[in-house]
């Protein structure tokens, strides 16, 4: 409609006529009834707010809301300047009429940043390819009791009384069984690791000895030794800020240690970028002394990472400019498989998750001075805006020894940060309710994970996450061997294109969180959401069991499947019927 009047209005002005009064009407008009339609439907059901909707009539009715204040507060300190200067009370007049001015200018920078903002997604179209075991699964484990932290000035985040180490380590295991859709972590990993050699032309075999395995962590608060003292190897300052947890990356190791039969020796773990701080080496490496922790600085027990002979190279063809070289680093060359384990973060190009994790792989920054800028091709105002664009991400996702030796994605979201420093947030959205995230994602797909992560950001911190172009690299690559900016993704100069790497959508809204997979379509991303612990009958994992769980077990009535599949099969018989029904009644608010 706003395109179809503004195109209209450009047709009246060239051929010199005047708007018609209708024209100029209507526009207010539509304001005021999304406005009533917003307040009639939402005040009573506030969670009707993230309907698709009422996620239309928002910026309309606000839109009017701006429009009405400036004109009625404009004519009221215009009224008074008249007042004043009729009067003789010229300063009072010329105040007034600054007031009007400033007033008019400031809704004005408001709309122009409204403006700014990426436009509202389009649910459920998914694109690209699923990967993994079960494809474009991504598991979503939450669980509020995990995380204790009373905020800053009471203690730190990262601290043992703040976070605690059974229930994370719970999280991690919920999270690799309910993604390979095993029993038990011995099953799930060995499901893990037979896909992706099977993916790999290894045959049918799970992990074997002495196969190497490297985690990149996100240590960014510590990059090039900041916020540290390097004689101590103690983090001094940035202390309440949500790097990768040594919780989280404690749990990820006695999994592969004590589930997957990886040796310690064989593991390798850290930023090629930052620092490994003393707080969490005490954590971590005082259980397995053998893992390799590496960083940028590589003494007191670390190991230096250095670059391999693997070039890494950018499919960047508009730019003829001769850069410094980009190299793999050694760990990850001579490593098996990598495990991507980032955090939930916000960021001034939206988001960084695991595709911006591998930002910090190499071993230089990614502004650095000859070498090609790597924040060029990223997102948002700042940078790149433009749909379409070459997005360098998607040769990272897809190098040979970058994303496409992944075996495992995560995302540490047991506090969540709000820029790229990871500034600690509550969040307010649900199912959090203004507590912290408490949450970890877990999937074998790249793209899936991060549409998912995007989509919780998206909805918590919209004046951060939501610049224009925030989700270009999520369909760059889902369409990587096609995509919308025309580029030829060949990370590794061997002269063919990359394939899909992964599927994108974005789910239905913020209060069902429904992908296609999900809706019962054999295409897009599949969320499986589990609370720790759980409600029987809460659905949709908001804490209470009410009519919104009835909605959806009405809405997937007589499915029948792989026993506990979704979360509507309250019984795990792979049926929704009556008993589920029953289950749900016995258990309402």
């Amino acid at each position: 409609m706003r395109k179809l009047l503004c195109r209209s209005v450009k047709q009246w002005h060239r051929r010199g006529q005047d708007i018609p009064w209708w024209a100029k009407a209507l526009l207010p008009l539509i304001g005021l009834t999304a406005l009533l339609w917003f307040l009639i439907r939402v005040l009573p059901k506030p969670s009707r707010a993230a309907y698709p909707c009422q996620r239309i009539a928002f910026p309309l009715a606000s839109t009017f809301v701006l429009w009405l204040m400036g004109l009625v507060g404009s004519w009221h300190f215009m009224r008074r300047a008249a007042l004043a200067f009729s009067k003789h009370k010229r300063l009072v007049g010329i105040g007034s009429m600054l007031m009007a001015v400033l007033l008019t200018w400031a809704l004005l920078s408001q709309t122009s940043k409204r403006a700014a903002r990426a436009a509202d997604p389009l649910p459920n179209q998914p694109i690209g390819l699923a990967q993994g075991v079960h494809p474009g699964r991504v598991v979503w484990i939450h669980d509020p009791n995990a995380t204790h932290w009373d905020g800053v000035g009471h203690g730190h985040p990262w601290e043992p009384a703040n976070t605690t180490q059974a229930n994370v380590d719970a999280m991690v295991s919920k999270a690799v069984c309910a993604l390979s859709g095993c029993a038990n972590e011995d099953q799930a990993w060995d499901s893990l690791f037979r896909y992706f050699n099977a993916q790999h032309d290894r045959g049918d075999r799970g992990y074997e000895a002495n196969e190497k395995i490297c985690i990149k962590v996100n240590l960014t608060t510590t990059n090039g030794g900041s916020h540290m003292n390097r004689q101590t190897y103690t983090k001094t300052s940035f202390l309440d800020k949500a790097d990768t947890s040594p919780q989280i990356i404690l749990a990820v190791l006695r999994q592969l240690v004590l589930r997957a039969g990886v040796a310690p020796r064989d593991i390798a773990v850290g930023d090629t970028l930052c620092d490994f701080p003393k707080q969490w080496w005490d954590i971590c490496q005082a259980e397995f002394p053998e893992v390799t922790f590496f960083d940028d600085l590589g003494t007191q027990g670390r190991v230096l990472s250095r670059p391999s002979g693997v070039r890494q190279f950018w499919s960047y063809e508009r730019d003829r400019r001769v850069f410094a070289p980009d190299y793999i680093p050694e760990l990850y060359a001579q490593a098996d498989y990598l495990i991507n384990l980032a955090v939930l973060k916000g960021h001034a190009a939206g988001i960084t998750l695991c595709a911006k994790n591998h930002y910090g792989s190499y071993n230089r920054r990614p502004s650095a001075k000859g070498y090609y800028n790597l924040h060029d091709s990223i997102a948002g105002a700042n940078f790149e805006p433009k749909p379409a664009q070459y997005r360098a991400l998607v040769d990272i996702m897809g190098h040979p020894h970058m994303g496409a030796k992944t075996l495992l994605y995560l995302v540490d979201g047991l506090y969540g940060g709000y820029r790229w420093e990871g500034t600690a947030h509550r969040f307010n959205t649900a199912p959090f309710h203004h507590d912290w995230p408490s949450s970890v994602l877990a999937s074998q797909d790249p793209v899936a994970i991060d549409s998912v992560g995007l989509d919780i950001l998206w909805e918590e911190w919209p004046t951060v996450v939501q610049v224009p172009g925030v989700d270009d690299y999520l369909k760059e690559a889902a369409l990587a061997h096609d995509p919308p900016s025309g580029s030829f993704y060949d990370p590794d100069r061997d002269g063919t294109a990359l394939d899909s790497l992964g599927v994108h959508e974005r789910w239905n809204n913020s209060v069902e969180r429904q992908y296609s997979r999900n809706l019962g379509l054999d295409e897009g991303i599949e969320l499986v959401y589990a609370r720790m612990p759980n409600i029987l009958g809460d659905i949709n994992a908001d804490t209470h069991v009410n009519d919104l769980d009835l909605q959806r077990l009405l809405r997937n009535w007589l499915w029948r499947g792989v026993p506990g599949q979704i979360a509507e099969d309250l019984n795990a018989d792979g049926e929704v019927n009556l008993q589920d029904y029953a289950i749900l009644c016995k258990a309402w608010d």
